[in-house]
């Protein structure tokens, strides 16, 4: 009987040993320090937005030694207009020098000579023979031909002389009909304008 008394007390024995072992193995792993908790990736605050980038201009490209492209002139601009005071004859003279520089600038350097001498014989006989001023106007066309236009005061008509060898004076007319491709005479209200024509054709 003590024998069979013993075996529970033994099995209660291991029993409570083993209770024992596992209480103590659940508070150790309770009591064993947890490791570093992973470090969690930080995102940076987004920093001022970027403005988009700027097209570059490109260069253009640059021709050497190429003159400018000139653009033809405006007849309208292609006109010399001057007023004289009577008896100024010193004014003449600067009416010829404006009105060859305008036909050089205008490109009928040729035109020239013959210009300036029959536009001083009329701008010559509107001052000495009216007594009153004048208003002198040139204008090349877009055909290339050249009007001189003299403006004086007074209706009354030139008219031909025929001047002796040995006159000074007196030719002006007979000049304008042997040089000019065209002249004449035309009377206005106030007066009457002489005119000639040369063509650069």
């Amino acid at each position: 009987m003590d024998g069979q008394a013993r075996f529970p007390r033994q099995r209660s024995a291991s029993r409570r040993e083993q209770l024992d072992q596992q209480g103590t193995a659940h508070i150790q792993s309770q009591a064993k320090p947890q490791g570093p908790a992973p470090a969690q990736a930080q995102s940076k605050p987004p920093g001022p937005a970027q403005p988009p980038p700027q097209p570059q201009p490109q260069p253009q490209p640059q021709s050497h030694g190429a003159a400018p492209v000139q653009q033809p002139e405006c007849a309208l601009h292609r006109r010399v207009h001057a007023s004289l005071e009577a008896a100024d004859l010193p004014a003449v003279g600067a009416v010829r020098r404006r009105l060859r520089a305008a036909l050089d600038h205008w490109g009928v350097p040729e035109l020239a000579d013959t210009a300036e001498l029959l536009t001083s014989e009329l701008v010559t006989n509107a001052l000495v023979h009216t007594g009153k001023g004048a208003e002198f106007d040139a204008q090349l066309t877009a055909e290339q031909r050249l009007r001189v236009e003299v403006h004086d005061r007074t209706s009354r008509l030139p008219g031909r002389r025929h001047p002796d060898e040995d006159a000074t004076s007196g030719r002006g007319l007979l000049l304008v009909e042997a040089l000019a491709d065209d002249w004449g005479v035309q009377l206005r209200g106030d007066g009457k304008v002489t005119w000639f024509e040369l063509s650069a054709l």
